[in-house]
């Protein structure tokens, strides 16, 4: 049977951008353009050429794309301008996009109070811009603005927008739930009805994300006959975002119902690198990866119940919806008081310890976890410092250094300038192994924790070289029990510049610096063991 076609539209550099704290240089534009036009996207919207100094450097050299069409985002002329004098429109025009994608309003009180316009002409502003993209010979896209507002409105005006852009030679005619405020019932019957007036192969749909339901609305238009998608990595967008293409994607391509008719230009193999796509985003962002998410996330197939993971280890495809594989990621079984053998197991393979499932050891390591556990270490988030115990317990943890004491002193003074401050300041007594001399190390930090982090880094003599990329990234902080006495874990992200990797390790004290060293040193151990470190 010949399936049909659903064209995917990326606008993560436009629509995304609007996303509180976002800000896209021209390089990180470029570096996310060419993932997404390796994963098979069709439309990679670029931005708004004309309107701010990065979308016009942009937009001033096209980038090389094997299958996307790039394309600009810009608005229909206004009302009372001809297109030529239109500075806005001629912008978008002269760009060297593939595609023209201009919003446009469907919903005539908008036109009437924010372009303080006839609804007549309104339309002759779409109309006339459509043909003036045409007469460049690029496709022309127009996206309905709050179409299902719009259409609940006035049904009659918000169809007559969309029949005119279709009219006036628009490749898509894109219904926008601009405000996310639309249901997926709503969703489906709406373009069922706007399929009768527009074919639904010239159909696009754009969903916002505040109800929580914009992938789902996505996909119900998809069923009443919507055949592009438009969508943001990650859900990135203004507010609560937009529809997540991170989602959207493998649903349409490893979900019978949708599988069974539709194809995409992501291919099977093409979508085992979404996860990689998901986290170079996050990594341009530079924020952590949502652990959660659908597909892509690292919990994404994860269990910590020793009973389901037993069951997974025997029969994976019964307890997982999809193959972790097929979107690039990987099967966790999480290390934790309620897992059991099979947990370990798993977690030991995946660090690359591979031993007998009969071996002693292992029965030792799980009731070691478990007794950490009750402690209140928590190895789920923490699996630099599981491996490091699990290594430690085969023998195969060197002794590269200890630390003989530490101190750290937090002083309130005024400095030179009169202003008053609070300085941090830790010292660290460190022999290294092999040698009978200590060395000393003081750095000074914006808190203690931070202080005793430099001065850790600071000098650790031959194994100095290992750690020079090496930062502490995030540190969070639970108190378990109350009480002047409260037991406190600490749970501490470490990066290494040099080759992206990230790693988090966990301390556990009644003193929170104390758990906080701790978790310190097992980044630094986790880093030298990974660095195949030598001990003199």
């Amino acid at each position: 049977m010949t399936k049909e076609r659903i064209f995917l539209f990326d606008t993560t550099l436009r629509d995304g951008a609007q996303t509180t704290g976002v800000d896209f240089s021209v390089e990180d534009k470029r570096r996310l353009s060419a993932v997404l036009d390796d994963l098979g996207i069709d439309y990679i919207e670029g931005g708004y050429p004309g309107a701010n100094a990065t979308d016009t450097e942009f937009f001033a050299s096209k980038p090389h794309f094997n299958r996307a069409r790039f394309t600009a985002f810009g608005m229909t002329k206004r009302a009372g301008r001809s297109v030529s004098n239109d500075a806005g429109l001629q912008s978008v025009l002269q760009s060297s996009a593939d595609s023209i994608c201009l919003v446009a309003k469907a919903w005539d009180y908008h036109v009437r109070v924010a372009l303080g316009i006839t609804n007549e002409e309104n339309i002759e502003s779409v109309t006339q811009s459509v043909a003036a993209i045409s007469e460049t010979q690029r496709e022309a896209m127009i996206d309905c603005e709050h179409f299902f507002d719009g259409y609940k409105a006035n049904r009659g005006y918000a169809l007559s927008v969309a029949r005119a852009a279709y009219d006036a030679g628009a490749r898509w005619v894109v219904l926008c739930d601009t405000n996310g405020g639309t249901l997926p019932h709503e969703v489906e019957r709406i373009v069922t009805d706007v399929a009768t007036v527009v074919p639904g192969s010239h159909l696009g749909i754009h969903t916002h994300n505040d109800t929580e339901n914009a992938v789902a609305n996505s996909l119900m238009a998809v069923r009443a006959g919507a055949r592009q998608i438009q969508g943001t990595l990650n859900g990135l967008g203004e507010r609560c975002g937009n529809a997540n293409l991170t989602s959207i994607i493998p649903t349409l391509l490893l979900k019978s119902a949708f599988a069974d008719r539709f194809e995409t230009g992501v291919t099977p193999e093409r979508l085992r690198t979404l996860t990689h796509a998901s986290r170079v985003l996050d990594e341009i962002l530079n924020r952590s990866p949502n652990r959660h998410a659908p597909y892509v996330g690292e919990s994404a197939f994860a269990t910590k119940a020793g009973i389901h993971a037993s069951a997974i280890m025997k029969d994976p495809e019964t307890y997982e919806h999809v193959v972790p594989e097929s979107v690039g990621n990987e099967r966790r079984l999480l290390v934790s008081k309620q897992a059991g053998k099979s947990n370990i197991l798993a977690a030991l393979e995946r660090v690359g310890i591979l031993i007998d499932k009969d071996d002693p050891r292992v029965s030792q390591l799980v009731d070691e976890v478990k007794a950490r556990e009750a402690q209140g270490y928590s190895f789920e988030a923490a699996e630099a410092s599981f491996e490091l115990l699990a290594r430690r317990s085969l023998g195969e943890v060197p002794r590269y250094f200890s630390v003989d004491s530490f101190r750290v002193m937090v002083e309130r003074r005024h400095n030179a300038a009169g202003d008053l401050v609070t300085v941090s300041e830790a010292t660290v007594k460190v022999f290294i192994n092999g040698d009978r001399e200590p060395l000393w190390s003081v750095g000074e930090g914006n808190g203690p924790v931070n202080a005793l982090d430099r001065a850790l880094r600071k000098d650790l003599g031959r194994y100095q070289r290992h750690l020079e990329g090496v930062e502490l990234v995030d540190y969070k902080v639970r108190i378990l029990t109350g009480g002047t006495e409260a037991v406190t874990r600490v749970l501490v992200e470490s990066h290494d510049l040099g080759t992206g990797e990230r790693w988090f390790t966990v301390g556990v004290s009644p003193n929170i610096i104390d758990a906080s060293f701790e978790a310190l040193l097992d980044s630094i151990n986790y880093k030298l063991v990974k660095a195949g470190a030598e001990v003199a």
